[in-house]
């Protein structure tokens, strides 16, 4: 129907209705639920409130204890290379770290952090598609690097000397030396950690052990050790390091990330590296 049909009478009463309407909305004094979500929700909403942690005020990490230069204790404090890069993430969310100590298996499977144990993992570990299936990633932050550890005087540089020399042979428990070793045809000894493997060594319950590089050379540092073993062959294998998180831990990985990320480019990671390692990345 047009317009021309209403009374005039009742246009000025609908006119009346309508401006009080706008009226009352306008200078009403509580009812915000009329507002659109852009005219001022947005304003009062609270601030984000970051990724849920396990304990509130604390980024938990779980680790394999020792795993020098990563991750060690020196007296009751856990210090290492790994601490101090998740450490640019907890700084980041504002909160501190607390590490827990765990057999690696149990972080590389995805179950200590799907049991809420932690919140990262953070434990030299090596970035695979296997592990990728269990867990989400941080961009990596270290390329590995194995390397053989035997004897003074029967250096071992290849795993064909292992096979050839019938030794008995030696890698942590859960880990890429494992897996290289497997892949090699070898069902090596496994040790659950790192003190372990060096501890079986220097017993000689094995004769040559496989371990990541800088893991060696923090060992090669105490003259025990220095004098009975030596370096042996090094293998570069491509891969590379991350910090780990539950699968879809979408917030904390990005929060990791961004941490790396600044300070790879402000030069404070250069600056842990060579504290750690004693020169500077690529050197």
């Amino acid at each position: 129907m047009g317009l021309s049909f209403i009374p005039r009478r009742a246009l000025a009463v609908g006119a009346v209705v309508v401006a009080g309407a706008l009226s009352l909305s306008a200078c009403g004094g509580g009812d915000t639920t009329t507002a659109s979500p852009s005219a001022g929700a947005s304003s009062s909403a609270p601030a984000a409130a970051g990724p849920q942690l396990v304990t509130p005020g604390k980024l938990t990490t779980c680790t394999s204890l020792p795993y020098p230069p990563f991750q060690y204790k020196e007296g009751d404090k856990v210090v290492g290379f790994d601490v101090e890069i998740v450490d640019l993430a907890a700084k980041k969310l504002g909160v501190t770290q607390e590490i827990v100590d765990i057999k690696f298996d149990s972080i590389k499977s995805g179950a200590a952090l799907n049991a809420g144990k932690c919140d990262v993992a953070a434990a030299g570990m090596t970035i695979t598609e296997e592990r990728k299936a269990n867990l989400d990633f941080s961009d990596p932050y270290f390329d590995e690097v194995i390397a053989f550890l035997s004897p003074k005087g029967k250096k071992v540089n290849t795993i064909e000397e292992v096979k050839a020399g019938n030794l008995r042979f030696g890698v942590q428990a859960a880990t890429t030396s494992l897996d290289y070793a497997k892949s090699k045809g070898f069902d090596p000894k496994q040790f659950d950690d790192a003190g372990k493997q060096i501890a079986a060594l220097q017993a000689g319950q094995v004769d040559v052990v496989l371990q990541d590089l800088p893991v060696i050379n923090d060992w090669l540092k105490k003259p025990e050790i220095a004098e009975k073993f030596e370096l042996g062959g090094v293998i570069e294998t491509g891969a590379q390091y991350g910090v780990a998180a539950k699968k879809g831990s979408t917030e904390l990985v990005k929060a990791l990330n961004d941490a790396i990320s600044a300070a790879k480019a402000d030069g404070s990671y250069d600056t842990i590296y060579e504290k750690w390692f004693g020169k500077k990345p690529g050197a």
